[in-house]
């Protein structure tokens, strides 16, 4: 080494040691605390130094100065008074919730939950950033209704837990049955919640809940596109769009909807025909085409429009199949003699 290198050396473990100890001084002495750019300052308060302030019975994080962990965490600067013997304080990186997910909210202190519900109310409380305004305003304890878009937050982890979920993605072509798992209860003799307006493609728990929504299979489905979907809130199942092919129409049996009249008429006995979005089968059948159907609350029986031949030969079937199941009838004349005649009809279903 250098007699340069010595002398360097020398300068420079002086000036290190009076930065430590300019540093410990200020902290020790003066409470100084550096919170960086992209920290956030948890603090624990060891004592309180005067008075008897104790935590409420069943809370966890102080709101009001009493000992324990503080509410209110430290953004990035420059602080004083938070000396050591009273203070600790604990540097947690930024809660980052990535493009394409969403952040899912538990509350590990608050309020209880409202009698029947599973996810806690909104509060204002700068998205999850003020914890001392979530408490105060009323938060709840548990799931959160409320989630985390993509970005950058300030959480106190003391009372949140973050978890990141993807985002819901609707493939083309295909629909979204969804079932809630909040709202009310479905009425006596109902499969399916009805619809009810407000929450965003169930993207806003609460507005669906205060309108009535009802928890359970849903009537309504969700098209393709992309959504932000509480899965504590909602469970989605995608499932292929009903194909009417060209010469076909689509019957729809719905097990849904207002009890309708039937439409037949007096000479129709084959069954009740009622308008569309009533329950029973409608008059009005899907034209050729791509339908967003939910499966679960509405059958559809795909039936051709043209006329067709029906052959009652025991061994021969025409390509569309609708014959597969008759046979040949033996006809007896008035004078005794017996044959076997090939019959042809109109399928019940068909346009003349």
């Amino acid at each position: 080494m250098s007699n340069f290198s010595i002398q360097l050396l020398w300068w420079a473990v002086p000036v290190i040691v009076l930065l430590v100890a300019y540093k410990f001084v200020l902290r020790v002495f003066f409470g100084m605390v550096i919170v960086p750019d992209d920290r956030v300052g948890l603090v624990i308060k060891k004592y309180v130094l005067s008075g008897n302030k104790r935590l409420p019975d069943g809370r966890i994080i102080a709101t009001n100065g009493e000992a324990g962990m503080q509410a209110k965490a430290l953004a990035p600067g420059l602080y004083w008074g938070m000396w050591p013997w009273q203070y600790s304080v604990i540097m947690q990186p930024f809660v980052i919730i990535e493009q394409n997910k969403l952040g899912l909210v538990k509350a590990k202190d608050g309020a209880s939950l409202d009698t029947g519900r599973v996810l806690g109310k909104p509060v204002e409380c700068d998205k999850f950033q003020d914890a001392t305004a979530f408490l105060d305003n009323g938060g709840q304890k548990g799931p959160q209704a409320a989630f985390l878009t993509p970005g950058s937050y300030r959480i106190n982890a003391f009372l949140f837990d973050i978890e990141m979920v993807p985002i819901t993605q609707i493939q083309e072509n295909k629909v979204g049955i969804v079932t809630t798992l909040d709202g009310e209860p479905l009425g006596k003799g109902e499969i399916a919640g009805v619809s009810v307006a407000g929450h965003k493609n169930y993207q806003d728990p609460i507005a669906f809940i205060n309108a009535g929504g009802m928890k359970g299979l849903q009537e309504d489905v969700i098209l393709a596109g992309t959504y932000y979907l509480n899965p504590w809130f909602v469970v989605v199942e995608q499932v292929d769009m009903i194909y009417i092919p060209i010469g076909y129409v689509g019957v729809v049996n719905s097990f849904v909807g207002p009890e309708g009249k039937d439409t037949s008429g007096e000479t129709f006995k084959h069954g009740n025909i009622v308008k569309k979005g009533q329950k029973g089968v409608w008059d009005e059948p899907l034209d050729p085409g791509k339908h967003p159907v939910n499966i679960y609350t509405h059958a559809v029986e795909v039936v051709p429009t043209t006329n067709i031949v029906l052959n009652w030969a025991n061994s021969r079937t025409e390509a569309h199949e609708l014959d597969k199941n008759l046979c040949t009838i033996t006809v007896r004349s008035s004078d005794g003699f017996t044959f076997q005649p090939r019959r042809v009809a109109d399928h019940p279903h068909t346009k003349k």
